[in-house]
């Protein structure tokens, strides 16, 4: 599995959600699950820098969820796990909290888990491909434009 967990949440996320949470919930009935954090759903303000004047700028509320778990097997192992995402459903952050959590420590049955990562991996590069062809098909050159005028000119 070569994938950064700081990706795991965007991986996971191009799944239906009821898929993660029926994953999550297969694993929430062999271990104990305990919140750190209640789940968590909101508005959150997107802040960029302005590049004139370096000073803060809000674009706008968005909404996140966020989840902060532990994980408990039977033998008393502990696993922490944690998400943040673009969403309002608390149910679904949670669920990816716990596969977090099982994905970073190998807990037994990770390898659904990682087969599950890997096969939103694939939809998301798929999307970003997709996203990056319509791209590509509206880019205008410009540069054409200013060769008519610019001959124009010389003429006269």
């Amino acid at each position: 599995m070569n994938i950064a967990r700081t990706d795991w949440a965007r991986a996971l996320g191009a799944l239906p959600a009821e898929e993660i949470r029926a994953a999550a919930a297969q694993f929430a009935r062999s271990l104990e699950v305990q919140d750190i954090s209640l789940p968590q759903a909101g508005l959150g303000l997107l802040t960029l820098t302005d590049s004139a004047f370096h000073q803060p700028f809000y674009l706008g509320e968005v909404l996140v969820a966020r989840a902060h778990v532990v994980l408990r097997t039977a033998d008393g192992a502990e696993a922490s796990g944690g998400a943040v995402i673009l969403d309002d459903s608390k149910q679904l952050v949670r669920a990816m909290a716990i596969l977090d959590a099982v994905l970073a420590a190998h807990l037994p049955g990770w390898e659904s888990a990682a087969t599950l990562l890997q096969r939103g991996h694939a939809v998301h590069a798929e999307m970003a491909a997709q996203r990056q062809h319509l791209l590509a098909r509206t880019r205008v050159d410009f540069s054409i434009l200013g060769l008519d005028e610019e001959e124009e000119e010389d003429d006269e």
